[in-house]
């Protein structure tokens, strides 16, 4: 992707994408699923099989935030942070790659555990009327500490809610 120079309307775009990529993270640790939504087009690709194995699919956005707001809801705070950013744009479209830590705790009959990981994200987006949106996102991660269990204790914790 050929990127444009550092014109005022390029600029401004730097500032609306770097805002909007920001809900990512707001959106999921606030538990504002609404704010997370808006930053998806309808339809969207993601590749997170650097963290769960699973080859690239495309889906609606609708269920990837559901899935999302089922995985992470359960947990007592998250913390996804969002820095780094470069910005490739040509016209309607940009790439912005923004290096990423996620961190997720729980407590545990009193016990507070955490798991984390750390990388990357690649956004590409597209500009819509009402502003950029996200069409394809792929996680690349580069380290993890903690144990990957808590992801099924929350979810078991969230099947009991339901009882």
């Amino acid at each position: 992707m050929k990127t444009e120079k550092n014109t005022p309307e390029s600029l401004v775009d730097r500032a609306k994408i770097t805002d909007h990529i920001l809900k990512y993270a707001t959106g999921i640790d606030q538990r504002d699923w609404d704010l997370y939504r808006s930053i998806f087009a309808e339809t969207i690709t993601l590749d997170f099989s650097s963290w769960s194995g699973e080859p690239e699919s495309e889906m609606t956005a609708d269920n990837w935030v559901a899935g999302v707001r089922a995985t992470l809801e359960p947990f007592d705070a998250t913390q996804h942070v969002l820095t780094n950013f470069v910005i490739d744009l040509q016209g309607d479209r940009a790439q912005c790659t923004c290096y990423m830590a996620a961190h997720h705790y729980l407590v545990i009959d009193g016990n507070r555990q955490m798991h984390s990981i750390g990388g990357f994200y690649i956004h590409e987006l597209q500009r819509a009327k009402a502003g950029w949106l996200i069409h394809q996102t792929m996680l690349n991660v580069t380290w993890e500490m903690g144990d990957r269990v808590l992801f099924e204790l929350a979810a078991k914790r969230a099947a009991a809610t339901l009882i």
